[in-house]
């Protein structure tokens, strides 16, 4: 060997072992772009194209059409002879419903469930220094045995979330463990004196038979509250480390002041670790009072929240980050503080999110019955079934156990007692959910009568009498009747309510909506609304009010393809009328000036009435320059009413600050073709 050769191989010597050296303990690196598409139906990938994640092959198709299917995807991923060593993982976000994966034709794993991540090992099935081949099939087709069997929202398909592949070293705090960072801060008493519990991690360390594993925790401020560490603990598969915590006069998680405090976990030696996990957490005590009030810390609070769904127009599910930013900056202009995400959990975004804002989340497991005609089957009293119910709980629980907005755990949505015995199976998850997180709540959502209210630990009636049946007013009996029913004492019950409203329906005269009809005027969806808000307030008998729902969403079996219950349209921009009021009832941050029925501009009679919304007290309405007379109807409800318009009409409102100005055109007395 000559002279420079031997100099040429001594560089690259060490030009490699530099770059090993820089190689972080673990890193995560996006495999969002280059992915080839095409359905399974396909004889092969001739018609394929390059889609970027998120991905749903559901809005593609024809307008109004909902495609349940097979597809495929697939994307080539050069790894690099650096890596060679060390262990290699991909983690998907959520594909719906069901997904294999296969590295280079080999099977590596499937899930069955699309809301909640899963992540699988790849390392021995991969060529190092070379390209490789990932390929994912999934599907959004009907199955009898993954759950949801029963929904209202359409299970748009694809890769509709992040994928992520996780490089570490060898021995490493488990990602494996239910797809999560294996670690989990577990909450088991928390006051304003001191904070107690255990971290808790998992190890997947196949070179090491014991490891020692470091814990700290850090403020805001950058100062260490508690250190502990395990050494040379016995490793055993399945078997996680526990190291205990202690925190004196801690910073409490709540609404108002959502402190957060960062968990660092180390295992091996922290001067020369192995592996390295970093997370925010809070600290909070969550209950429900004698009084049938829900507290943060033992203090009471009342919650104003909203059920969200998981799609907007021309994206579907597939949302990015940036959309979940955008719809909570809406929820939080409204003045909600909580959400439902319903049927399962949405992007880790939102609840990182929710952390820092101090919004609180109920997180549902997909247990659900669609509210239709004819709706499918929610329950199958199969082992399958029953198997990926549980399965899907616990995944959702160790998912968001570190997230302190997350204060309440789902377990059904308007399921029967027919047929086979539902109640028993909701018994179980209960027992289970309980299990896996004692320091958190359940609830249940409920259309029905029965035992089955008696089993979560929080119960949210679903309210819609006045909208096909009877009147809104009879809302008023049904208060009376949980508040002095000695039977019903014990439970602890919110209330969720609303129906379906479409901006471009217009209506002369508010009547009860027939089931056959696809009509939905928004004038009936408001007074509904007004109506309840009005009623529900003025009882003060439940911990919740829950507004179904924030946004319209995908519902192929209803007319038009939408449920149109949102207080916005399926757009994320459109508010209707009643998004005004609760932001007139509910935004205590900024005031609220509104003229209501505003897109109702052509209106026949000539006896008209204006309806303002206004949180600042009686305003000022003025009709073509001159002031007309304003009485209150409910709480930040006013009305100007038997009035005589004519023609083009100018509607001005000022708020009685001053500071508010609103104003509408109407042409009145005209011919229309309003029902």
């Amino acid at each position: 060997m000559s002279k420079r050769t031997i100099i040429f191989t001594l560089v690259a010597l060490m030009l490699s072992l530099t770059a090993m050296a820089a190689e972080p303990m673990r890193a995560t690196y996006n495999l969002n772009d280059n992915w080839q598409f095409y359905y399974a139906a396909d004889a092969d990938a001739t018609n394929a194209r390059i889609v970027t994640l998120p991905h749903t092959w559901n809005t593609e198709c024809s307008e109004g059409e909902y495609t349940r299917t097979m597809a495929n995807y697939t994307r080539e991923l050069h790894i690099p002879h650096l890596w060679e060593g060390r262990r290699l993982f991909l983690r998907f976000g959520g594909v719906q419903s069901v997904a294999d994966v296969f590295v280079n034709g080999s099977h590596v794993g499937s899930h069955e469930g699309g809301f909640t991540a899963f992540t699988l090992e790849i390392t021995d099935k991969v060529r190092f220094g070379a390209d490789n081949f990932i390929r994912v099939m999934a599907s959004n087709s009907m199955r009898s045995d993954v759950l949801p069997t029963s929904v209202d929202m359409n299970l748009a398909g694809g890769i509709y979330r992040d994928v992520e592949l996780l490089v570490t070293s060898e021995n490493i705090i488990s990602p494996l463990h239910l797809s999560t960072d294996g670690v989990y801060v577990i909450q088991q008493s928390i006051t304003e004196d001191v904070a107690k519990g255990v971290v808790r991690v998992y190890v997947s360390a196949p070179t090491m038979d014991h490891a020692s594993v470091t814990m700290r925790i850090v403020g805001a401020d950058g100062y260490e509250v508690d250190h502990s560490v395990v050494r040379n603990a016995k490793l055993v598969e399945g078997r996680p480390i526990e190291l205990p915590f202690e925190i004196a006069a801690p910073k409490l998680w709540s609404p108002t002041s959502p402190e957060l405090y960062r968990v660092e976990v180390t295992l091996g030696d922290v001067r020369n670790p192995e592996d390295m996990v970093s997370l925010l957490t809070g600290f909070r005590s969550i209950s429900v009072s004698d009084d049938n009030k829900l507290c943060i810390n033992g203090r009471p609070f009342m919650v104003r929240g909203v059920n969200m769904a998981h799609d907007r127009r021309h994206r579907g599910t597939a949302v990015t980050a940036a959309d979940i930013d955008a719809d909570l900056a809406i929820v939080k202009d409204m003045g909600a503080n909580a959400i439902r995400s319903i049927y399962g959990p949405h992007r880790q975004d939102m609840y990182e999110r929710c952390d820092r804002d101090g919004v609180l989340v109920w997180v549902d497991m997909p247990l659900s019955r669609s509210p239709l005609s004819f709706s499918d089957v929610c329950y199958y009293p199969t082992t399958a079934f029953r198997d990926n119910g549980f399965r899907q709980l616990e995944e959702i629980v160790a998912q968001n156990m570190n997230h302190p907005s997350v204060v309440m755990w789902g377990l059904f949505e308007q399921v029967w007692q027919r047929g086979d015995d539902v109640v028993g199976y909701v018994r179980e998850l209960n027992e289970r959910a309980h299990s896996l997180d004692p320091s958190r709540l359940t609830v249940g959502c409920s259309s029905t009568d029965g035992e089955i209210n008696f089993i979560t630990d929080l119960i949210v009636f679903r309210q819609s009498v006045g909208y096909l049946k009877g009147s809104v007013e009879d809302v008023v009996v049904w208060c009376r009747q949980l508040a002095t029913n000695k039977a019903w004492s014990a439970m602890r019950y919110g209330v969720c309510y609303g129906e379906e409203g479409n901006v471009e329906h217009r209506t002369e005269k508010i009547e009860r909506a027939q089931r056959s009809s696809s009509y939905h005027p928004e004038r009936r969806q408001t007074y509904m609304h007004e109506r309840y808000a009005d009623i529900l307030g003025e009882a003060d008998i439940f911990w919740g009010m829950w507004l179904n729902s924030m946004f319209d969403y995908a519902s192929s079996r209803r007319p038009y393809g939408l449920n149109q219950a949102g207080l916005v349209a399926d757009d994320h921009a459109t508010k209707k009328d009643a998004y005004y009021l609760y932001r007139t009832l509910w935004n205590d941050s900024e005031p609220t000036l509104y003229i209501t029925e505003r897109r109702w501009s052509e209106r026949r009679s000539t006896t008209q009435s204006i309806d303002v919304y206004s949180s600042t007290g009686t305003p000022t309405v003025m009709v073509d320059g001159e002031s007309v007379a304003v009485r209150r109807v409910a709480e930040g409800q006013y009305r100007a009413d038997s009035l005589v318009l004519r023609g083009r009409v100018v509607v001005v409102a000022v708020d009685s600050l001053g500071c508010l100005r609103d104003s509408v055109i109407l042409n009145v007395g005209r011919s229309t073709l309003l029902r």
